[in-house]
């Protein structure tokens, strides 16, 4: 059975910065949630588009091509496969991403192991 899921409520049940956590899948597609601060690596997805939503706060979404775009609460961002880019908040944000189930949040950058999350973690 079906039934709604609070966000806020489900951003209240964790902590940790740049791990997504799954709150929903949809026809082969993710549903997570992630607070984020600081500055994550560039790296890319060569097989998927995905999709970021500002739900509370404010982050920067650079392009290693050069380009930075702010992205503010209740606005979204598509990035598409294979390009560049990575998230970076002064403050604490609070995201909403949907991309295809299993990727994996670093995509081809090597990363530490504070930015390489968990695969599959619910909330």
């Amino acid at each position: 059975m079906t039934h709604p899921i609070n966000i806020d409520e489900k951003f209240s049940k964790f902590s940790e910065h740049w791990r997504p956590k799954i709150v929903a899948q949809l026809n082969g597609q993710d549903f997570k949630l992630a607070k984020i601060k600081g500055e994550y690596p560039f790296h890319a997805h060569q097989g998927e588009d995905e999709m970021f939503f500002c739900w509370k706060g404010e982050f920067i979404l650079d392009f290693e091509a050069g380009e930075s775009v702010p992205v503010k609460a209740g606005e979204c961002i598509v990035v598409p496969k294979g390009i560049r880019h990575r998230p970076r908040a002064d403050e604490e944000c609070h995201i909403f991403l949907i991309e295809p189930q299993g990727v994996k949040n670093n995509g081809d950058a090597v990363v530490d192991a504070v930015y390489d999350a968990p695969m599959g973690e619910w909330v």
